[in-house]
């Protein structure tokens, strides 16, 4: 009898599926504000678009259905290990992607588990997260240095006292504003060195730092 009792029970409420719905446009609504107002913009990846949506709705869903707040609250935790271990191993991520990756989960599931919160607590929560992004994004004050590693083809000039000719040399050669050289592994027989060059850019690229192209663009 109890068995036929549960398998008449409704597996979800007319007021627990509007409690998750509102939830899930609050989710939404605040993660695609971060993703396409905050990240793209800057990146123009349209591929990490897409996946940091379908991870914010993977991942609220995952943990809002899940019954036990212990399982909730350690799911939420493994999924974080697990995206920090792997990091998407078939695609090295920069920095900044593994960064909003990060913030896309951690909002994903404060929505899901702060069911006690009021919706305006809950808001609020969000809203600050923006805020702190839209703060971090625009610190124009700070200067970015980007560097660049290059195959330099003059050996003449990496004596310490023709230091400034290597610089201007590089900057004509360039069109980069070098702010420091750094010097490495020289071949005499060829006739060149590798050379790591910094320099200022509104942007950091992360090509920059490559030495050669990846063995599938070969």
């Amino acid at each position: 009898m109890e068995d036929l009792e549960l398998l008449d029970t409704p597996l979800i409420q007319t007021g627990d599926l509007v409690e998750l719905l509102v939830h899930f446009g609050i989710n939404m609504l605040f993660c695609w504000i971060i993703i396409r107002w905050l990240y793209y913009p800057k990146s123009q990846k349209r591929e990490y678009y897409f996946t940091f949506m379908m991870i914010s709705v993977s991942i609220f869903l995952l943990i809002y259905l899940l019954g036990s707040v212990k399982i909730k609250i350690g799911f939420a935790l493994g999924l974080f290990a697990i995206f920090g271990i792997i990091r998407y191993r078939t695609e090295s991520m920069g920095v900044r992607e593994m960064t909003y990756l990060f913030v896309v989960i951690a909002v994903s599931v404060i929505n899901a588990l702060a069911v006690s919160l009021s919706y305006a607590e809950l808001v609020a929560v969000d809203v600050i997260f923006i805020l702190c992004i839209k703060f971090s994004e625009n610190a124009f004050w700070l200067k970015n240095i980007s560097e660049k590693l290059v195959l330099y083809d003059r050996v003449d000039l990496l004596l310490p006292e023709r230091h400034e000719e290597l610089v201007r040399d590089l900057e004509q050669r360039l069109g980069l504003n070098i702010c420091r050289v750094e010097i490495g592994a020289v071949d005499f027989i060829r006739d060149s060195a590798m050379i790591k060059v910094f320099y200022r850019s509104d942007q950091p690229n992360t090509v920059n730092r490559l030495l050669k192209l990846p063995k599938e663009h070969q």
